[in-house]
């Protein structure tokens, strides 16, 4: 079983910053790949960036990001606090959603309660 507890939501206006936190525990060991997801209202949840396990503690894996956010957000861990950040740069309205940590393991993946984001303009 892996815990997820996102924080570090808000309401922001247009070209703020944000970093949004998601605090792991329990069986940390299965976990392949790290991301956050997004899910704005009426819209289907979509990938946003994920992280790999690869790397040293301190660097990161193999990431990926959405088209949408390349160039204005990016995904890191630290693995010794057992911590996924989401470090948000000029934000936009369209980036409002609610965010949510996911972990892959080998039986099953695990997600997180989600956190609210609210960009105004």
């Amino acid at each position: 079983q892996v815990q997820l507890v996102e924080s570090g939501g808000g309401l922001v206006q247009t070209g703020s910053s944000l970093t949004l936190f998601c605090a792991v525990s329990g069986d940390t060991n299965c976990i392949s790949v790290m991301g956050w997801h997004r899910q704005a209202p009426g819209k289907e949840r979509e990938l946003v960036a994920a992280l790999s396990s690869g790397g040293t503690a301190y660097s990161s894996g193999t990431t990926y990001y959405a088209d949408s956010v390349k160039g204005r957000f990016t995904i890191s861990r630290d693995n010794h606090k057992n911590m996924l950040f989401l470090q948000m740069n000029s934000l936009k309205p369209e980036d409002t959603a609610v965010y949510y940590c996911r972990a892959d393991c080998p039986v099953t993946d695990y997600w997180g309660q989600g956190t609210q984001v609210t960009v105004s303009s």
